[in-house]
């Protein structure tokens, strides 16, 4: 029997109160309520894209700003696939894609390494999407890659629309996690690692 890969996490602090369940071999069903409407927007782009049923609820202090509830979403998400991966037995481990949207073009690179990293370069010409302030992209991409404990390398390519980076962004790191969490028929169930943990 297949073993579940799957997680729920429940993190509460001062600022923020966020539950979140998380199944890595779903079919893209999302239910996200953050209270920000374009980052509801992007995580369920990046539920659908990955394959993973994803269920989001923030409670934050929004009457501040939005940095709290989109750096610890980032936060819970990174807890709730580290535990989902469990040792990693079995999994592709890098992951890799580049998405176009329109005139935006973004690429992702991911490994699953348990030696976070973000090596973010995009640009937006604007300090809001919707109700998202923009310097907020990185800050959940960052949250997420040092929680998750993985490598992430996300690069604008080409993009002039700055819903369009975004959403290309997170479309990338989409397909880019889909192919690193998927079982490799050929690895046997081993680490892939030479040595012997990830």
């Amino acid at each position: 029997m297949k073993a579940s890969r799957q997680a729920t996490i429940h993190r509460v602090t001062s600022e923020t109160d966020i539950a979140i369940t998380l199944d890595l071999d779903g079919s893209g069903q999302a239910d996200i309520q953050t209270g920000l409407g374009f980052f509801d927007h992007m995580l369920t782009a990046l539920a659908k894209h990955a394959l993973f049923d994803l269920k989001v609820t923030v409670k934050g202090d929004l009457y501040i700003d939005g940095h709290h509830s989109v750096e610890d979403t980032g936060i819970a998400l990174g807890m709730a696939l580290k535990q989902a991966l469990g040792d990693k037995r079995g999994v592709r481990r890098f992951g890799h894609a580049l998405v176009p949207l329109d005139e935006a073009l973004c690429e992702a690179v991911v490994d699953l390494s348990g030696r976070p990293f973000l090596a973010f370069d995009a640009t937006f010409t604007r300090d809001r999407i919707g109700d998202l302030d923009t310097e907020l992209v990185e800050e959940f991409f960052r949250a997420f890659a040092m929680s998750a404990m993985l490598t992430l390398h996300l690069t604008e390519k080409a993009g002039k629309n700055c819903h369009h980076i975004a959403e290309a962004a997170f479309k990338a790191l989409a397909r880019a996690l889909r192919m690193a969490v998927e079982p490799d028929p050929r690895a046997q169930g081993s680490i892939p690692s030479t040595k012997g943990v990830l």
